[in-house]
């Protein structure tokens, strides 16, 4: 979560102050994390904690140093605030969530007002928070892959001295923003030579992004992956799994979209080129953080709508849900190297359970059954659980790189 004040707002747009929690000092950090709301220039606060971020947990306690999930630690910082400066209706905060749900600000609003009336801090703040404070709807799109491992020496050098927060990023972006022109008028990040939108909707521009460059990314990664490669543009660039991904994108995913074919198709192939950039080592690993809530957001609505529209599920889309199945499974690669799935403890307890039966049939029906991950039991979905047992077997006996020959 980044914090800026007005001073900084509009001109170089860089974080106040980044608060990161470490072992051993929660209690301090959290402590320090409170009195970031005692500021009075404090105005506007930027989270992305991804998909699996933007949660309501029963469990937070209002007393928690600091509460699990991000809108409870949110929550304890807003009411801090209130308290500090009585209501003051000035002193409200504008926030923009960029996890990539739809409707992030609606979302994240509502789970702050669930946690207002779980912990009873009553009314007046809860009046204060929905009248002093905005919570917009946006929709961020850049590739970031993060900490520039191969480069960093060189870069401290330029520098000339280290910077452990460096951050590698393609040159490409866009912000859309959905605020009123007040919120404009104080935070013209438009005029600071950023790609910054302010709209009336985001879901044209939501829809069209999720679909076309997040859904490949998260069935393409764990194809990939388990096929010996480590890099999404060497991912592109390979003879069998640049045709998967085109497979995916263009024969599947698009058809599930609204929008001109033209303009689809002109957009699938700018994300290609993003893809391919040759400057941005963009690590497959990095991607399957929260698998399973990302395929849920990403990709399951384009599996519903494709099997509606052609009658048929799109097996592409199936065979990466399935490779992410049997990533989860954990073990080595085929090259020996060790394969670490990151995700909610409750996800990864779940799933080495499933996968201690050796059973991929309780496999397949296990993971499509775990509503606390979908909201709903994917075994209704016609045929779904046959063809994830079909893709797991052939991965297990055959090879990801064959398996996806065959599909081919």
């Amino acid at each position: 979560m980044e914090v800026l004040n007005k001073k900084t707002a509009g001109k170089t747009l860089r974080p106040e102050r980044i608060i990161q929690f470490g072992e051993g000092n929660f209690l301090r950090a959290f402590a320090d994390y409170l009195k970031l709301a005692e500021q009075p220039d404090m105005r506007f606060v930027i989270s992305n904690t991804t998909e699996a971020g933007i949660v309501f947990d029963s469990a937070c306690r209002f007393d928690d140093a600091p509460a699990a999930s991000y809108p409870g630690k949110l929550t304890q910082l807003l009411y801090h605030r209130f308290r500090k400066f009585g209501g003051d209706p000035s002193k409200g905060l504008i926030i923009f969530p960029c996890e990539l749900i739809f409707l992030n600000g609606h979302r994240l609003k509502e789970t702050i007002i669930r946690y207002i009336r779980h912990w009873n801090l009553g009314d007046e703040f809860r009046r204060w928070f929905e009248t002093a404070c905005g919570v917009y709807a946006t929709l961020v799109d850049r590739i970031v892959p993060g900490f520039p491992h191969k480069d960093i020496d060189r870069i401290k050098n330029t520098l000339g001295y280290d910077d452990n927060l460096v951050v590698q990023a393609e040159v490409f972006h866009l912000w859309v923003i959905e605020a009123p022109k007040s919120v404009v008028a104080e935070f013209p990040a438009d005029k600071a030579g950023l790609n910054v939108l302010f709209v009336d909707s985001e879901a044209p521009y939501h829809e069209r992004k999720v679909t076309l460059l997040n859904g490949p990314h998260t069935v393409l990664s764990p194809v990939a992956y388990l096929s010996g490669i480590n890099i999404v543009r060497d991912a592109c660039r390979h003879e069998v799994i640049g045709r998967y991904i085109h497979r995916v994108m263009f024969d599947e995913l698009m058809e599930t979209l609204n929008l001109p074919k033209a303009e689809l198709e002109q957009f699938a192939h700018d994300v290609l080129e993003r893809f391919n950039n040759p400057f941005v080592d963009h690590r497959l690993t990095s991607i399957m953080l929260n698998s399973f809530p990302k395929y849920r957001t990403r990709d399951l609505p384009g599996v519903k709508v494709y099997l509606a529209r052609k009658g048929k599920l799109p097996e592409g889309l199936v065979l990466g849900f399935a490779a992410m199945i049997v990533y989860y499974k954990g073990g080595n690669r085929a090259d020996g190297t060790e394969i670490k799935p990151d995700d909610s403890p409750e996800i990864i307890e779940w799933l080495q359970k499933l996968w201690k039966t050796n059973d991929t049939q309780e496999v397949a029906k296990g993971v499509l059954g775990a509503t606390f991950i979908w909201d709903e039991d994917l075994n209704h979905i016609p045929g779904l659980t046959a063809l994830v047992k079909k893709y797991l077997d052939d991965i297990l006996e055959k090879g990801m790189l064959e398996t996806v020959k065959e599909l081919l």
